[in-house]
Parts: C-alpha cells; sequence; structure tokens
C-alpha cells in the first residue's frame, strides 16, 4: 500500500484523526476557538475586538467565553468581511485578521454574487488543508480495496497552478494553490503533473490530459464532477473506446465534492466497464471542512481539530430574510447544542482569518454523536417566492428521481423564480443530450417535489401556479460558464438563479434563440 505506507514512513500519524474519534466534539472546538484567538489577539480585528477578554472567560467551565465571544464579535458575510478587514490585505498590510501578510488568495467560483471573490489562504491553513487530505487518505484503509490500488497514480482536476500575480499577492482556483504546495511524497503518485497542471487554458488542458492518458495507471480521480465527466468522456470518444476503464482499467475510486453528485451519477456510470467507490469531500476555498470517513455512508464527518471553529445558524425566517441574508438578530449555536435533521447555515472562524463567517452552505446533521453532516444547500440557492421552502437537496433528489425514471443523463440544471401572471412559477433548464418530453419531465419534477416537500405541494394548490421545464443541450451550461470566466476548476454551475444573474441568463438563452 504505497500511499498509506509513505505517510508512515513519513512519520505521518493517526493522531488527529484518533483525538477526533475518542473525544467529545464541543472539546475539540473549545480548544480550537482558544487557540485560533491566541493567534488574533494581536491582529486589528482582534484588538477592535477585545480577543484578550475572550480568551480570559476560557478559564471557566460554562460556556461564557463562547457567550461573550458572540456578544462582542459580529457576524460576517463576504462583503461586509472584505469591505472592512480583507480589502486591506490586498494592499499588502500585516496582521490585519491574521498574524504576518496574506501572500494567496483563493479565487471563490462566485456562485452566489457577481463576482470572484478573494478568500485568503494563509500558511496555516495550506498546511491544515493537507493534514485533513493526510486524514482522509488514510481512511482508504477501512475500505475493501486491493493493496494494488495504493500504488496507482491519482488523478486530480483542477485549476492552474499558474497563479496570477500583481506584485503583492498571488490569486488563482485553491486548487491550483494547493496543487503547487504538494509534498515531495505526494508527487510520485500526482497527475497530471507539474507541466499540464500549469496550464491556465482549460480546453488546452484538457487536451494534453486526454494525449496523456493512456500512458497512465489511475487508481483514483478528484474533481468536481461536471469537469470530469467533460474529461472522461473526451477521453473515450477520442481512443474510439467503450468505457474509461478500457483506458484505466484500476480506476476504482472517485473523490468528489463542490456539488450533489446524485444529479451526475446516472450519467456518469454508463462511461464505466465496472463499479466505483465513491467519497465525498467538502473542500470550500474557506478550508477542507469534512470528508467522507467511513465506507456506505452518505454523510461526511465535520473536522473539528484542524484550524475550523463552527456555529450553526438555523435556516427559518427568524433568522434569514426572504433574499437568504443573515438577519443581525440570527440565534447561533455551537456543536453541542445542534439538533439532528435541521438544516443550519454555517458560520466559521478559520486559521486563515475568517471570523464568524457565514461561508454560505446549510448542513444537516444525521448523527450529533459523531458529527456527522450532509450539505443540504446553499442560503442564497433557495426558492421560496410564496412560502414553497424548496431546498437544493428537494431540487437535486427530484431531478435524480425523475431522470432514473425517464432513462435520462442530466448534466446540469438550474431554476428561476418568477412572477406569473398576479402569481408565481418556477422555471427549469435542464440541460440533457437525450430526448425527452418537457412537458412529461415538468410533471414528474412536480410530482417529486411535492412528495419531498410539504411546503411545496400546499403552495402548489395556491400561489405557485406553474411548473415550466425547457430543455437545453448540456453545451449550453458550459458556454454560459465559459462567458462567465467560470471554466474548469473547482467551478459549478449555481443550481438557483436570483438577481443580475436570472436576468444575464435569460438574456443569453434568448441570444441563443431558446427563450421560453
Amino acid at each position: 500500500m504505497a500511499i498509506i505506507s509513505t505517510l508512515l514512513k513519513k512519520g505521518i500519524r493517526l493522531r488527529e484523526s484518533l483525538e477526533q474519534e475518542y473525544s467529545r466534539p464541543m472539546e475539540l472546538q473549545r480548544r480550537e476557538l482558544k487557540k485560533l484567538l491566541i493567534q488574533g489577539t494581536r491582529t486589528a480585528i482582534g484588538e477592535r475586538y477585545d480577543f484578550a477578554s475572550i480568551l480570559r472567560r476560557f478559564r471557566q467551565h460554562d460556556d461564557e467565553y463562547y457567550d461573550r465571544y458572540k456578544a462582542q464579535v459580529p457576524i460576517y458575510d463576504y462583503d461586509k468581511i472584505y469591505e472592512e478587514w480583507w480589502f486591506e490585505l490586498l494592499e499588502g498590510k500585516k496582521n490585519v485578521t491574521w498574524p504576518g501578510k496574506v501572500k494567496y488568495f483563493a479565487l471563490s467560483s462566485g456562485t452566489s454574487g457577481a463576482t470572484s471573490k478573494y478568500i485568503p489562504i494563509t500558511k496555516e491553513m495550506v498546511r491544515a488543508i493537507r493534514r485533513t487530505g493526510v486524514r482522509q487518505i488514510l481512511t482508504l484503509s477501512k475500505y475493501d480495496l486491493p493493496n494494488s490500488l495504493f500504488t496507482k497514480g491519482i488523478l486530480m482536476l483542477g485549476g492552474s497552478t499558474d497563479l496570477e500575480f500583481n506584485g503583492t499577492y498571488f490569486s488563482g482556483d485553491l486548487s491550483g494553490i494547493t496543487a503547487g504546495k504538494l509534498p515531495i511524497w505526494f508527487q510520485r503518485f500526482y497527475k497530471p503533473g507539474k507541466q499540464i497542471s500549469k496550464n491556465r487554458n482549460w480546453g488546452d488542458k484538457l487536451d494534453q490530459i486526454v494525449e496523456k492518458a493512456p500512458n497512465w495507471d489511475i487508481g483514483i480521480i478528484v474533481g468536481v464532477p461536471a469537469w470530469l465527466q467533460i474529461l472522461i468522456e473526451k477521453i473515450i470518444a477520442h481512443y474510439q473506446v467503450e468505457t474509461i476503464h478500457d483506458i484505466w482499467p484500476n480506476l476504482q475510486i472517485f473523490v468528489h465534492g463542490g456539488v450533489s453528485f446524485e444529479p451526475y451519477k446516472k450519467g456518469f456510470e454508463k462511461l464505466l466497464g465496472k463499479p466505483l467507490t465513491y467519497i465525498e469531500t467538502y473542500l470550500a476555498s474557506e478550508g477542507f471542512l469534512a470528508f467522507q470517513a467511513l465506507p456506505g455512508r452518505k454523510s461526511m464527518r465535520l473536522v473539528l481539530n484542524n484550524g475550523i471553529f463552527y456555529e450553526f445558524v438555523p435556516f427559518n425566517e427568524e433568522n434569514f430574510d426572504e433574499d437568504g441574508i443573515i438577519r443581525p438578530t440570527a440565534q447561533t449555536y455551537k456543536i453541542d447544542q445542534v439538533q439532528e435533521g435541521i438544516d443550519y447555515a454555517l458560520l466559521i472562524s478559520t486559521c486563515a482569518g475568517a471570523w464568524r463567517y457565514l461561508i454560505g452552505d446549510t448542513v444537516r446533521f444525521v448523527s450529533k454523536e459523531e458529527s456527522e453532516i450532509i450539505i443540504t444547500g446553499r442560503t442564497k440557492h433557495f426558492l421560496s417566492l410564496c412560502g414553497e421552502h424548496l431546498s437544493v437537496d428537494n431540487m437535486n433528489r427530484a431531478v435524480e428521481m425523475a431522470a432514473s425514471e425517464l432513462d435520462i443523463r442530466v448534466k446540469e440544471f438550474t431554476v428561476l423564480g418568477q412572477p406569473h401572471g398576479s402569481l408565481f412559477a418556477h422555471y427549469w433548464y435542464i440541460g440533457t443530450d437525450d430526448q425527452v418530453d418537457e412537458q412529461k419531465l415538468s410533471s414528474l419534477l412536480d410530482r417529486f417535489l411535492k412528495e419531498l416537500n410539504d411546503d411545496y405541494a400546499v403552495e402548489r394548490n395556491h400561489a405557485l401556479r406553474e411548473v415550466i421545464v425547457k430543455i437545453l443541450p448540456s453545451e449550453t451550461f458550459y458556454e454560459w460558464m465559459r462567458l462567465q470566466g467560470k471554466e474548469g476548476g473547482q467551478n459549478k454551475f449555481p443550481r438557483v438563479l436570483k438577481g443580475e444573474k436570472s436576468e444575464a441568463w435569460q438574456r443569453f438563452i434568448h441570444e441563443k434563440g431558446d427563450k421560453l
């Protein structure tokens, strides 16, 4: 087992994993917040909000430290923390929200806003991401996998490692930043290698990988489902083979993240000659938050002792307005106060200088004891025009169920909420290259959503009058991504479009002659 044995020979231990397995979640999180506050005490944000006085409350054995933390430090979203603090990081200032100077910034996919966001990546965060990655690799020993797999190559399909540099800082896709800092021991397994990884042209990069593909013995692939599917389709077409296993017979694991894999699964598996083991990760631009720790589960385990402190905000109308913006009076909880089965928006404080930062994702605990979660959507990617409270999780599952019943492959989709006369309608844009009747698909989606969501079922009898489906070629979605500068890497097509992006998408479709 070359990968795992290499880790052990290099002195990497299971200590952190065992510590989490045998400790109460709140013990680990209390310690993590304390370490973060100590590091941040002499920064500008630490001085403004008097981190030192919060730290003194850790001498107590009750929750006073957290009560003080909530009272003294405000909740931030990206716009607020950027306008108050992070813009200074881009100017090269030191000790703003984290000790020292930040040299790297991850450009987020920008699915919630109009432009990319600059997320600070400190050397401490790079190390934290690497440590969590190692922990995930070590969990592979729990799977029923042949030893030979761990001698094979790992294809990581991400952004360019040739980062932009403006004289003050480097910026690029998080996957490009981290791939450019891979430890030496890992580089013998890593594909596509340094030279191809530097390519900034996504199309050229895919073509180079296609050319090299037969020369590699790939056992594990890592990336966003949509882009990996495109790559595999290119390889199959170029070499005129039936499945990707004709090229990579030892491919056994797909490590995916960024979006729910379920809507892609049916189409993806048609490219395979034999089943894969699927492993989900939760690697955001702001940090490596969770990964699937055990086989046979669809949940992920939060990483509680590696540079991130979590808070949880019930995702309801008391805490968020109709646009998904958090209210100033929002109630927050720490990990020992959450309940299973409730959707929470995540706040994180990190070793990259994010403090009580609204990451924009919503999660649900399926096991509080084991800190196991599933991602249910985005705070701004939901539809509730008239009280239907439709989540991304509902949408993903309905699409999966409808695609299965119709035996079609849905590669992408997005939903818009629009006025419809004096009432409302949902407009679904479905990306598939299979033949399908729009009205039949609309009826199926509507039926499954009623089964999945009681509020939706009620509103379909009242204010939500129509569910309209428009079938588009899959390439239409990827063309839109290219025009937005969001092709490849960790970029995802947003499941819900609102505001300016909704208007821009409709203009784009109209110009292509596909207006509803």
